[in-house]
């Protein structure tokens, strides 16, 4: 059984192993203990030997279960640096990567499938009569 759910885990469940709690305040707004990490998250190291530090994912392997921070390297003995990863179960999560409708609306609980759908040329006609009302208000 362990071998299936570490070492011959599906994708998906792989994907989920990839899961980091989130800080307190996020726990709060959105209700939720973890979420799956993903690149653009910014975290804070709470174990092992880079305690403490914070920083944004740069990588996520599913391979290793784990992840690249920018900034957090080591150096072998001819001076070249290289990543480390750390797992996520040593990460909290201190910022969320918004770019992702879908995520976002997941975390905070609504049915993606529900939202309105809005395309670019909306989004336009709103930015170009929100520019307006800065033009007659400023």
């Amino acid at each position: 059984m362990r071998n299936n759910q570490i070492y011959q885990a599906t994708f998906q469940t792989r994907s989920k192993q990839l899961g980091s709690a989130l800080s307190k305040d996020l726990h709060k707004k959105y209700g939720k203990r973890s979420v799956r990490v993903i690149e653009g998250d910014s975290i804070k190291i709470v174990r092992g030997e880079f305690k403490g530090v914070e920083g944004k994912v740069a990588k996520v392997s599913t391979e290793k279960s784990s992840v690249a921070i920018e900034g957090v390297k080591k150096e072998k003995t001819k001076g070249e640096k290289f990543d480390v990863y750390i797992h996520t179960s040593n990460l909290v999560i201190t910022s969320l990567n918004t770019d992702d409708k879908l995520r976002v609306s997941k975390l905070e609980g609504k049915d993606p499938r529900k939202q309105p759908k809005v395309t670019h040329k909306e989004t336009k006609v709103e930015e170009e009569t929100q520019k307006k009302e800065m033009k007659v208000n400023g």
